[in-house]
């Protein structure tokens, strides 16, 4: 019913820079939350950053100042830059969305289904 769909992962020596995208496509009536989370190998998914429908964002502190998520709602797409890579951000990068299908009266919770990033020191 719904894809996340994401791009934009991969190898990029420590104070590099990716920017991750993810697209959301099937019958969707309304994109709410966007974000992305990260998992490291050993350990629990965490939250990196996340835009609400009106626009406002929350970041992990391990990340403020370095990455920045953004949307484009006609698109459902959202993106995060990530500057100033470090080897400590290396992870495998989950997307997630809130949307309301069609003819649905609830938002669900989607995930996409992860993209690498490494970062080399």
């Amino acid at each position: 019913q719904v894809q996340l769909v994401e791009s934009g992962g991969g190898l990029v020596q420590a104070g590099g820079s990716l920017r991750l995208s993810c697209v959301a496509s099937g019958k969707i009536f309304r994109v709410n939350k966007m974000g992305w989370y990260r998992q490291a190998p050993g350990k629990h998914r965490e939250l990196v950053a996340a835009i609400f429908d009106a626009g406002s964002t929350t970041y992990a502190d391990s990340v403020k100042g370095r990455f920045t998520i953004s949307r484009d709602a006609a698109k459902n797409t959202v993106y995060v830059q990530m500057n100033s890579l470090k080897p400590e951000d290396t992870a495998v990068y989950y997307c997630t969305a809130n949307i309301q299908l069609i003819g649905s009266v609830w938002p669900s919770d989607y995930w996409g289904q992860g993209t690498q990033v490494t970062v080399s020191s």
